[in-house]
């Protein structure tokens, strides 16, 4: 089994910033892939940012120069620095992980429990 911990949610005015943090632990061969998604209220999940490991970022448009995604692959962690925050990123803020957890590349996709930003303007 695989955990995600999220941590550095919270709440700041327009202009701030804030750095998310997510903790993968468990049964782990590798991990592949890790990102953060985010869920306004009423809409759907999207894409924030994807960091394959070794791999070209990819970013949604919004957040484009303003977000940076990195990962520290010795602690199985990803972070998201989140510069010149909007009130349109406030959202609930997920980590994801595609997870090897055996030698034969057995993957499964997890999710974080999810951690509120909330910008205000």
């Amino acid at each position: 089994q695989v955990q995600l911990a999220e941590s550095g949610g919270g709440l700041v005015q327009a202009g701030g910033s804030l750095r998310l943090s997510c903790a993968a632990s468990g049964s782990i061969f590798s991990i592949p892939v890790m990102g953060w998604y985010r869920q306004a209220p009423g809409k759907q999940r999207e894409l924030v940012a994807v960091l394959p490991s070794g791999g070209i970022t990819n970013y949604a448009d919004s957040v484009k120069g303003r977000f940076t995604i990195s990962r520290d692959n010795a602690k199985r962690t990803v972070y998201l620095q989140m510069n010149s925050l909007k009130p349109e990123d406030t959202a609930v803020y997920y980590c994801n992980a595609e997870v090897v957890y055996n030698y034969y590349g057995a993957s499964q996709d997890y999710w974080g429990q999810g951690t509120q930003v909330t910008v205000s303007s």
